[in-house]
């Protein structure tokens, strides 16, 4: 069944509303009839199956059937940060890092980065990624759309390191010198309610400098494994061990 988000919380009882972009999806591409159903995932995580009683010419009612019971997003808030990369990497990762469960996600400028994204830019983009997260989320049957924040600077990555109870950073020099327990040990310390956020470099790799700031800061410099990963591979790797340390192995 499709999914559709809906912009307000869930109030049991209530009548359930499809309109904007949703309802013309749902109306003219899906050509949903009253009597069909679909999942309706709230703001507050909360998703219904809910089956189609009206269709207007600017939104669709729903009333709700049941529940949806099974949990579907990731045990612990992950927050993926990416370094800005050339392309479309960095909307490749928007993608399939929802797939996997990502919290949210941070853009920031690198000290390597080649692609230079000025305010005016991120202004532009933000509506564009927040697009592609929303329609990964609602593919992937996940109760949460990530966040979006594009950063234009390094130091404001910085600022906001002090939100996070554990900071990863997936480190090139970590892979080569072979070090292979920090992602494992971290993962298996993750406690109830922690907010974790893992760090990514772009084509270049995160540099020295940067380094030291990440580290002042308690970060876990972690090597991924002994095969050098591409930008837009590395966070889906780490997404994935994620996955396999918390739902699969418990």
């Amino acid at each position: 069944m499709q999914r559709y988000f809906i912009k307000d919380n869930y109030s049991e009882g209530e009548m359930i509303y499809l309109t904007g972009d949703d309802y013309h999806h749902a109306a003219h591409v899906m050509r949903m009839k009253v009597g069909e159903e679909c999942f309706l995932t709230f703001e507050n995580s909360i998703a219904v199956v809910g089956e189609l009683v009206e269709i207007s010419e600017d939104k669709l009612v729903f009333k709700e059937i049941k529940k949806e019971n099974q949990e579907k997003e990731l045990p612990y808030d992950v927050t993926v940060a990416c370094a800005y990369t050339k392309g479309d990497k960095l909307e490749f990762v928007a993608q399939k890092a929802t797939e996997l469960g990502m919290t949210k996600l941070i853009g920031f400028p690198g000290k390597t980065s080649v692609a230079k994204w000025d305010e005016k830019k991120l202004t532009k983009k933000v509506p564009r990624f927040e697009k592609i997260v929303k329609e990964a989320a609602e593919q992937s049957h996940r109760q949460k759309v990530p966040a979006i924040e594009l950063l234009p600077s390094f130091k404001q990555l910085i600022t906001q390191l002090a939100d996070y109870d554990k900071i990863l950073v997936a480190y090139e020099e970590s892979a080569k010198e072979g070090e292979t327990k920090s992602l494992v040990k971290a993962l298996q310390t993750v406690s109830k309610n922690d907010k974790v956020l893992i760090i990514f470099g772009p084509e270049g790799g995160i540099a020295p400098d940067e380094i030291k700031e990440f580290e002042k800061n308690n970060a876990i410099l972690c090597g991924l494994g002994p095969r050098i990963l591409r930008a837009e591979t590395a966070p889906l790797y780490a997404l994935s061990a994620m996955s396999y340390q918390w739902e699969l192995l418990n």
